[in-house]
């Protein structure tokens, strides 16, 4: 009897062809942006994904100062903290975060777009943000990627 067998491919931390790419910020929406590269970060865009593993690809993104938000949504508190402590509660907008570090920023929305365990903690060192068009990984090479042309 012939029968065909089809066996499923899962991808393992170290059978994972991973890369470095750059991603242009600049006149970008903040959340668009962040969903694309999350999804790159997972590995989605790649034929080989297997959802429980690290099988993404690192990111550096370029030009994070000049990001935008439509509306007023760099002024509304939309960021909650709590210390634990009664009247602890702290909020924060957009813009607070961006005048720190646009760093902070790009991290928090990210980890929202993350899995909520130990691959999303570990997804999320995989992004390096910079504020300029210049940055500081040119030893490995990274290709520079359209982030129009993903959907």
């Amino acid at each position: 009897m012939n029968t065909l067998s089809y066996k499923t491919q899962s991808a393992t931390k170290e059978s994972a062809q991973k890369e470095w790419l750059v991603v242009d910020a600049e006149g970008q929406r903040l959340g668009r942006l962040c969903s694309i590269v999350a999804k790159i970060l997972r590995g989605k865009y790649k034929p080989c994904f297997t959802p429980h593993a690290d099988c993404g690809d690192n990111v550096i993104i370029i030009n994070a100062d000049k990001i935008e938000l439509t509306g007023n949504k760099w002024d509304t508190p939309s960021y909650l903290t709590f210390s634990g402590y009664p009247g602890g509660q702290k909020s924060f907008s957009p813009r607070d975060f961006q005048k720190k570090s646009s760093r902070k920023l790009f991290e928090k929305v990210l980890k929202g777009m993350l899995p909520k365990n130990k691959l999303g903690a570990e997804l999320l060192t995989h992004v390096r943000v910079f504020d300029g068009p210049d940055h500081t990984m040119e030893g490995v090479q990274p290709r520079k990627i359209d982030i129009n042309t993903l959907k």
